[in-house]
């Protein structure tokens, strides 16, 4: 529904072309008056009625969609969402400011500094309040509803490293090398230790979760060169404590890092933007479930014939793949939303959706 993706098991049956819709937050507040301020994030029982209604919203609009089921209430008793992409600063002492329409942000003008990233230790962090927090949310989930459902947000190493640092990790990276393995290696094992916690208790009230997706967002502001000494072997390191693994780029070109990524075991999970080299791709990660990101700004504002063309690209470059469409904006319209999920059923059927202003290339 928003916030963070649910790399759930692909079991064969899924479409040559499954679109993955998103929604901002805002989309929620102004459709069915949701707010997503502390409570939302902190108590799951305003959470689990929030989603109900979020989930009612969903299927009246968007009926053809089945992946949001309403009699299906298991998924509301979740961990999803809460933090938004904030969890892992939030475990370092980061304070959180929650708003009404959007996902929570991190206080302005705090950053660690050289001292406070030497002195970082992984027990006292993974021991500390906000971890003792999440739990106890967990617990009444598990006393009142049974299964504890949901992906928390775990980011990336160098994603959570830019949140905390700010840029100066960019410089770090050049005049303290050794300064940022340290703090890479520090979040890189919080991030681990976290999981493994939560994932186990997560496990033990029936719901089946190994895995991590770190996201690298922030990939595009280092060379090549300096992922691989970086970033990539921390993520290796993810990759090999997990059953699954998966890497988010956001909207990125992902095709500077390829070479760097064939090397991440166990990838189950890799998305692009639609600048990447699509066909290269696929290529290369033939066993891996792939996604392309969509601009959400785009579905909004472009002729439905440029937005086709764009998708006949995706369908003969990367499919069978997902098409994610995420961050949904509140003022998207409901009639775009079904176009476009028309299109990429009938490329996935080898048709055009009937009405189609264009058959080029497809």
């Amino acid at each position: 529904m928003g916030g963070t993706g649910s790399r759930e098991l692909a079991d064969g049956t899924e479409s040559p072309m499954r679109v993955s819709l998103g929604f901002e937050p805002a989309w929620y507040h102004r459709r069915c008056d949701i707010d997503f301020l502390e409570p939302w994030h902190k108590d799951p029982f305003y959470r689990y009625e929030s989603l109900k209604k979020m989930k009612a919203e969903l299927t009246k609009r968007f009926p053809m969609v089945s992946y949001w089921d309403n009699t299906n209430e298991e998924d509301l008793a979740t961990l999803s969402g809460c933090y938004g992409i904030y969890l892992i600063p939030a475990v370092f002492g980061f304070s959180l400011r929650y708003t009404a329409d959007r996902w929570p942000l991190l206080d302005p003008g705090r950053h660690l500094s050289v001292g406070e990233v030497e002195r970082l230790d992984v027990k006292t962090l993974i021991e500390g309040p906000f971890v003792e927090e999440l739990f106890n949310q967990m617990e009444i989930i598990a006393s009142h509803w049974g299964k504890i459902h949901g992906y928390l947000h775990f980011q990336g190493v160098l994603n959570n490293a830019f949140l905390m640092r700010g840029q100066d990790i960019f410089l770090d990276m050049i005049e303290r090398p050794d300064l940022s393995h340290h703090f890479f290696g520090i979040i890189c094992d919080v991030m681990i230790e976290l999981a493994h916690k939560v994932q186990a208790r997560q496990r033990q009230t029936g719901f089946p979760i190994d895995f991590l997706t770190v996201s690298n967002c922030t990939i595009n502001m280092i060379s090549p060169e300096m992922y691989r000494e970086f970033v990539f072997p921390y993520d290796k390191k993810i990759a090999q404590r997990f059953e699954r693994f998966g890497v988010h780029t956001c909207n990125w070109n992902i095709d500077p890092y390829i070479d760097a990524f064939r090397k991440l075991p166990r990838l189950g999970y890799l998305d692009m933007g639609m600048d990447s080299n699509l066909p290269r791709v696929k290529e290369t990660f033939p066993d891996t479930r792939r996604a392309v990101m969509y601009w959400p700004t785009k579905l909004v504002d472009a002729p439905l014939s440029e937005i086709q063309e764009d998708m006949a690209r995706v369908y003969r470059g990367l499919a069978p793949c997902d098409v994610a469409m995420a961050d949904m904006q509140a003022a998207t319209p409901d009639a775009r939303v079904i176009e476009f999920i028309a299109i990429c059923r009938a490329l996935a059927s080898g048709g055009i959706p009937e009405g189609s202003t264009t058959t080029k290339n497809l």
